[in-house]
């Protein structure tokens, strides 16, 4: 499916259609390059979240969310107590898995270790892809994969060091998401704002 012209005659990727708040996410948030350690784990983990379901499903509940999960602080999270996972397991407002949940918690040890130990977390990340961005020029979403060789081996490593709902399928979401990859349609207003975004290296 081709990127097409939206009701306010701005061409972007087919998937926001005409939802505000998507298609804000769309023009502000995905594809644009993280590199800040806490915030790649919230996103993280919410793509875990939304294994199962859409992501506009979990968009919808993304503050809901991080009022329950303390602003998804992994310090915080990695001390939460079994009275403090049945009090989100009553919470109407985040979607209510246990797995998940206790996948959470359990991710942001392995997070505080990655911290503690090293590389860090966005470095162990980044590094994936050498540290910037991997631009690609799609021309159709049937051409956008669901996982590849890089999704999948950091998948692996992050399975390894801990973290819970980190497939690989999961993992190439979270990286379009975070601007690992650039997977904005070659039409879309954004792709090349990204892509500019992306050659500017961290410092």
């Amino acid at each position: 499916m081709k990127a097409p012209a939206s009701l306010d005659g701005i061409v972007r990727c087919p998937w926001p259609r005409d939802d505000a708040l998507y298609i804000a996410y769309h023009d502000d948030e995905w594809g644009v390059p993280e590199y800040d350690d806490r915030a790649l784990y919230e996103k993280l983990i919410l793509d875990g979240f939304q294994a199962g379901l859409s992501w506009i499903t979990i968009l919808r509940k993304r503050e809901n969310f991080r009022r329950a999960f303390d602003g998804f602080v992994p310090e915080k999270i990695a001390r939460y107590r079994p009275a403090k996972i049945e009090k989100l397991m009553q919470d109407a407002g985040i979607v209510r898995n246990r797995a998940k949940i206790e996948g959470t918690v359990l991710s942001a040890k392995a997070w505080l270790e990655i911290m503690d130990k090293g590389p860090g977390f966005s470095k162990l990340l980044w590094d994936f892809v050498d540290g910037k961005p991997k631009v690609n020029r799609y021309k159709s979403t049937r051409q956008v994969p669901d996982e590849t060789a890089t999704s999948r081996a950091m998948s692996k490593e992050l399975a390894q060091r801990g973290f819970k709902f980190c497939g690989p399928t999961i993992v190439y979401a979270f990286m379009q998401a975070v601007g690992m990859v650039n997977d904005h349609l070659v039409t879309c207003h954004r792709h090349d704002a990204c892509q500019k975004l992306g050659s500017r290296r961290r410092g």
